[in-house]
């Protein structure tokens, strides 16, 4: 795995944005601040092979913006829909539906668009999963292939949930 390191002081655009804050900072000690940052890559570290290190790459603050009180929530609102995105996880059910872990519909927290960023990132992840499956086949036959292809198609389907794939038209039948 390739560690972060984060170094060096920031740079002079990092510390304007900050700088109105330092003095409170010092004051409170244990205080958190929610802001925007911007990381710049400044160094890569490539062990030679069969060295005993880890890759590394190292970053620097490049940009950095604090959120007053009137503004924190909404930051924190977007870092919770970032953790969000990153961590949905979910499987097919029986009806090749998909269907999101507890935790995941926890962390929706009954919001319809969470939720559904939700379900789309579990479908994305498990036809990833799929294709990777697929790739690492060394000689895979025409029909095979199909046949996978035939199977993503239906992940897909069930993620728009198209309810008959071969259907033309777009109105609804009773």
């Amino acid at each position: 795995m390739t560690a972060l390191k984060i170094v060096g002081k920031p740079t002079r655009s990092a510390r304007d944005g900050i700088e109105p804050f330092v003095a409170a900072l010092y004051a409170t000690p244990g205080r958190r601040l929610v802001g925007v940052i911007e990381l710049e890559h400044i160094e890569r570290t490539e062990p030679a092979p069969g060295a005993d290190r880890e890759p590394a790459v190292t970053v620097r603050m490049s940009a950095l913006e604090v959120a007053g009180p009137e503004a924190e929530d909404h930051l924190r609102e977007a870092q919770r829909a970032l953790y969000l995105q990153r961590t949905a996880r979910g499987t097919l059910d029986e009806h090749g539906d998909i269907e999101l872990t507890q935790t995941t519909l926890e962390r929706c927290a009954g919001q319809l668009h969470a939720t559904e960023v939700a379900r789309l990132r579990a479908a994305v992840q498990l036809g990833r999963t799929q294709i990777r499956r697929v790739l690492g086949i060394t000689e895979v036959t025409v029909t095979e292939m199909r046949h996978e292809l035939d199977r993503l198609a239906d992940l897909l389907d069930s993620t728009l949930r198209v309810t008959d794939p071969h259907r033309t038209d777009d109105t609804d039948e009773d």
